[in-house]
């Protein structure tokens, strides 16, 4: 009994909520759902190397570990585009929102409430100028796949879902083979 009235308040429930106006549904959801932050991140190979092959890395304040160009998406800002204007803001190289590729898996939801889109792209080393503005980026460099530099952990983190560097193999991590 305890359950169908479970089931009874739920769906007066819901009737409820539908009569509501939109923009107090909307708030309503808003103040209940799980917020989080978005930002775009772009995996960018050289497109020349041979072997394992070369990622570019950023060096940032305070230069303790390498990182991806990525940044925070701008309200509304499309992700593809969030991770377009960053590539530039960091390392000076321009590609069209066209030329970057979704990643696979192209999210990762990290624990403490972020969400990195990950887009990938391929340049030629050799004749992609790497422009860095000393404040927010000190250094650009392209790193082969298999000697890194020391990374930041996030940034090893998220590159151990492509199976790169020193967590590769480790994320993501299993998931259950049961239905909820």
């Amino acid at each position: 009994m305890l359950r169908r009235s479970r089931v009874t308040a739920r769906a007066v429930a819901y009737q409820v909520f539908y009569r509501l106006p939109l923009p107090v549904r909307r708030r309503l959801v808003r103040l209940a759902v799980p917020k989080y932050i978005v930002g775009a991140v772009t995996l960018v190979r050289d497109s020349e190397a041979t072997g394992a092959g070369r990622l570019l890395l950023l060096r940032q304040p305070p230069g303790r570990g390498w990182t991806l160009p990525a940044g925070l998406l701008q309200r509304r800002e499309a992700p593809v585009l969030g991770a377009s204007r960053e590539l530039y803001e960091e390392t000076g190289v321009r590609l069209s929102p066209r030329e970057l590729h979704p990643a696979v898996p192209n999210a990762i939801v990290h624990d403490k409430g972020w969400v990195d889109v990950v887009f990938t792209a391929e340049v030629p080393a050799s004749t992609t100028a790497l422009r860095v503005d000393g404040a927010e980026v000190l250094e650009a460099a392209w790193h082969p796949l298999d000697a890194l530099p020391r990374l930041t952990w996030p940034t090893a983190r998220l590159l151990g879902y492509y199976d790169i560097g020193p967590f590769a193999g480790q994320f993501p991590p299993a998931v259950p083979d049961t239905r909820p």
